[in-house]
């Protein structure tokens, strides 16, 4: 938390409440203090002046040392549905009452001394039940397996669990019907979900499909260690207390570079040696870099390039700059949904206030470093992977 005043508030209830406290005032330290420290809790701003918060939470859930601790949100920007799809446990909207405060750390202390964690599988393959329950099964987890939407309906009227894994191909409706039943229906708690499913999905079903769900795994020969890896995500388990053959299965999945593999990222700059060092990063990461030099060439690539996964805006150009280039860019519906990462020269707020609303989904400042880089390329890239 970068304000020292909302800060001190935190802290003061921290220990009214008695908790011990660390106070981290941008980014880097904060996933520095979480690194060295191991926290049990984490409380996480998203505008900080060197990095977006979702940086953080990228980083904080991308290492085995601190992947397990829960991390809740407050904050003045929403950013609520990417940062519970990558894990946070909640999400609270500054300005706060001392009420809500006290419910966020509620949240928490729930998180801290639960013993048990339930998840609820949902799949009307009786092998692929039993293969899966067996993955994922473990001492502290309990397993509800189910054929059909309607069971699932039902235990989620009376049970709340931390996990949902469902197939969308269900013997007595689709998956995406379940979820919108329980977004309509009165369930005890909507948990994280993860879509499981043999079918491959256009653009806009994963769209729909995402409204809800946290995490859409195609299944396919590499696909049980991505379920594990989502699972422990969402349970904030201890990777070094699971056993060795799982640690090494959740190892191999984030080995693969599979976020970028095969994605064309649109890198708008006008600095030649810029162009020439984020391309080569990039596609060693084996993404498809395209080029443009200012605001027009930029969306003239737009119109004529069909599938861009994401644009890596550079603000500060000649004849048209990255504000005037976002606004235009976001005029046409077909780009609402485009991630737009704008690159900024200083790491002043008013700047990254001034991205927001013209139309960035988030902002990195220069002199880019290729680690911040490529984790914020993470958050935004399209969330499905095909294994």
């Amino acid at each position: 938390e970068d304000e020292p005043q909302f800060a001190c508030i935190l802290r003061e209830l921290a220990h009214e409440l008695k908790y011990s406290c660390l106070i981290a005032q941008n980014a880097d330290e904060g996933f520095d203090t979480a690194l060295q420290y191991r926290p049990d809790a984490i409380l996480l701003d998203m505008r900080l002046p060197d990095h977006s918060g979702l940086t953080v939470l990228e980083r904080l859930k991308e290492s085995p040392f601190t992947r397990h601790i829960p991390v809740h949100v407050v904050s003045v920007e929403d950013r609520k549905e990417t940062a519970l799809q990558m894990g946070a446990v909640g999400y609270a909207l500054k300005p706060t009452t001392r009420e809500d405060l006290k419910e966020v750390f509620s949240r928490l202390e729930a998180k801290l001394v639960q013993k048990v964690k339930r998840i609820l599988l949902v799949e009307d393959d009786a092998l692929q039940r039993a293969s899966m329950s067996q993955l994922i099964e473990d001492e502290d987890v309990e397993i509800t397996a189910v054929e059909f939407g309607e069971q699932a309906l039902e235990h989620l009227r009376s049970t709340v669990f931390d996990c949902m894994i469902i197939d969308l191909k269900l013997p007595d409706m689709d998956g995406h019907e379940l979820l919108e039943r329980m977004a309509r229906e009165d369930i005890c708690s909507f948990p994280p979900v993860i879509v499981y499913t043999g079918r491959n999905l256009t653009r806009d079903e994963e769209a729909a499909l995402l409204k809800y769900s946290r995490s859409i795994i195609i299944k396919g020969a590499r696909s049980p260690e991505r379920l594990l890896d989502e699972v422990t995500l969402f349970l904030h388990k201890v990777e070094s207390d699971m056993p060795l053959e799982r640690q090494k299965m959740l190892k191999s999945v984030r080995s693969r570079e599979k976020a970028f593999e095969g994605r064309k990222i649109l890198v708008v700059d006008d600095d030649v040696r810029n162009i020439f060092a984020l391309t080569s990063a990039l596609e060693q990461k084996g993404a498809l870099v395209e080029i443009a030099r200012n605001g027009h060439e930029a969306i003239s690539q737009l119109q004529q390039i069909d599938d861009i996964d994401l644009v890596l805006m550079d603000i500060m150009m000649p004849e048209m700059d990255g504000f005037t280039a976002m606004e235009e860019i976001r005029k046409e519906p077909r780009f609402a949904r485009l991630p737009i990462i704008a690159v900024t020269a200083k790491a002043m707020k008013n700047d990254q206030e001034r991205c927001l609303r013209a139309g960035a989904n988030d902002y990195l400042a220069k002199p880019i470093e290729l680690d911040r880089l490529f984790s914020l390329i993470r958050v935004w890239l399209p969330k499905m992977e095909l294994l």
